[in-house]
């Protein structure tokens, strides 16, 4: 059974300044959850990064409450806290002469004291934080001769060393190709079920959130913060206004965002299956609306997968084979 983590009631913040306080966001109320990864999105400036930091004790709140544990935030001294909440921020991890081991042990830092001697437990955590986002076998190696991807793992393991129920991290797929992203966000998502972490995530990432996350925080200027799973956010519609402004839209079929298409043609196009989608997608980001439903003299049929040509029926010529979707777009476009 989930266990309530993290609790904000009636929460401002923003940054304290001489001339008062500049508020980026108020009357946040909400809780965050054992054993379930959850993701923050938002345009950027809308203040993820600043709630992110508000709830890791970076910056001070401006009004409101927050309880980590069943505890006041403030009430916690910074090692006590450490224990608790680790922390993974945006910026490139910059580190020289250091090996990935000798990183990921800091993460140890809140247990081993002013002299920070690791004993055998610590050795064993951090062998297995390494092991658990599978850089065991780089534990040797530089930190800074590491990819981007290898790096944001170190990070991560030097997170899970800390050994804490609660890990908060701002972007972690910012500086990664998208196999590392997909890579990532599947540890987070094993590592929250597996370990029964409250895994709290600021992303753009939104079609890899909408697949993983257990539960979603839209953040925005105008409605605040809307919170769900992904289905029940769909099937409320809140996902339907996200991008309402702009030539994204959210496709409640598949649950996914998708760019909106400015058709100027129809065409009839028969077929099933993946060769169907292809041409389908293909004829749609070219303006050409296409489905079985339609009716237009000239059609295409795309067939099975395994046929090796698609057919355009062309009103006046007759039928015109061809071998690729290339082939077919240069034909009728």
């Amino acid at each position: 059974m989930r266990k309530e983590t993290i609790e904000i009631k009636s929460l401002t913040i923003g940054y304290k300044t001489r001339r008062g306080a500049r508020i980026v966001a108020s009357d946040i109320n909400t809780k965050l959850y054992s054993g379930e990864l959850t993701c923050i999105l938002g345009a950027n400036g809308v203040g993820k990064s600043t709630l992110l930091k508000t709830l890791s004790s970076f910056l001070p709140k401006i009004d409101g409450e927050i309880y980590i544990l069943g505890k006041d935030i403030a009430s916690y001294s910074e090692e006590n806290f450490a224990a608790k909440v680790s922390v993974v921020l945006t910026e490139k991890c910059d580190v020289h002469n250091m090996s990935v081991r000798e990183l990921v042990s800091m993460g140890r830092s809140p247990y081993t004291g002013f002299w920070g001697k690791l004993g055998d437990e610590d050795q064993e955590i951090i062998e297995k934080s390494m092991r658990e986002v599978k850089i065991d076998n780089l534990a040797d190696k530089m930190v800074d001769t590491l990819s981007d991807g290898e790096r944001q793992k170190a990070m991560l393991a030097k997170a899970l060393a800390q050994d804490t129920p609660i890990i908060i991290l701002d972007e972690p797929t910012a500086f990664l190709d998208y196999p590392s992203k997909i890579e990532i966000i599947m540890l987070l998502h094993n590592i929250a079920k597996h370990r029964e972490s409250t895994i709290f995530v600021s992303t753009h990432d939104l079609d890899l959130a909408l697949q993983l996350a257990d539960r979603i925080w839209l953040m925005d200027k105008k409605r605040g913060i809307t919170i769900g799973t992904p289905e029940d956010l769909s099937l409320r519609g809140e996902l339907n206004h996200f991008f309402s402004k702009k030539d994204i839209k959210f496709d409640q079929d598949s649950g996914y965002f998708k760019v909106s298409a400015n058709y100027h043609s129809h065409i009839k196009l028969l077929g099933s299956g993946q060769k169907y989608s292809m041409i389908k997608k293909a004829l749609q980001r070219n303006g050409i609306e296409a489905s079985r439903e339609i009716e237009t003299d000239l059609f295409i049929n795309a067939g099975e997968l395994n046929d090796k040509t698609i057919v355009i029926h062309i009103p006046e010529k007759g039928e015109i084979e061809v071998e690729s979707i290339d082939d077919m777009l240069d034909l009728i476009i």
